[in-house]
């Protein structure tokens, strides 16, 4: 399983959503395009699954945009994949039993491999992704004469 580009810009867009999550204000979809580098038209569909989702609430209007539907906390990357790649990409196909001990052997150490990934997408929540975030930034430095 790799990160698509689709998973990818839908996390960073609710990675802009979680830093201002606090501030109740919402943001809108330029505001993030600019911020994450997101194509404008590509976010804005985005924006649309996350929505149909019930990871994120629009609001119209002049003071209108996104916020996120539930606190940063309680969203995880696994809500994320589940939503903008479907649940398919949850529950991967198992292949027919294999016809040789050596096949199935493989197949079971797959699937754990794939229960250890969701298990550790899970356990990542956006308010985490924020705290990275706040931990990769550099410290800015006053100076004083």
């Amino acid at each position: 399983m790799e990160l698509s580009s689709k998973l990818e810009y839908a996390l960073l867009a609710l990675l802009e959503l979680a830093s201002s999550y606090e501030s109740g204000e919402p943001l809108q979809i330029q505001q993030i395009a600019d911020a994450q580098k997101i194509p404008k038209r590509y976010l804005e569909q985005l924006l649309a699954t996350l929505r149909r989702g019930g990871l994120i609430k629009s609001t119209r209007g002049v003071k209108g945009g996104y916020v996120l539907a539930r606190e940063p906390r309680q969203i995880t990357v696994l809500d994320a994949l589940s939503c903008i790649e479907g649940q398919e990409a949850l529950l991967p196909g198992i292949n027919a039993i294999s016809e040789t001990v050596d096949g199935n052997i493989i197949q079971n150490v797959w699937q754990d491999g794939l229960q250890a990934l969701f298990k550790v997408l899970q356990d990542y929540s956006l308010a985490d992704l924020c705290e990275l975030r706040r931990q990769q930034e550099p410290i800015q430095l006053m100076y004083y004469i």
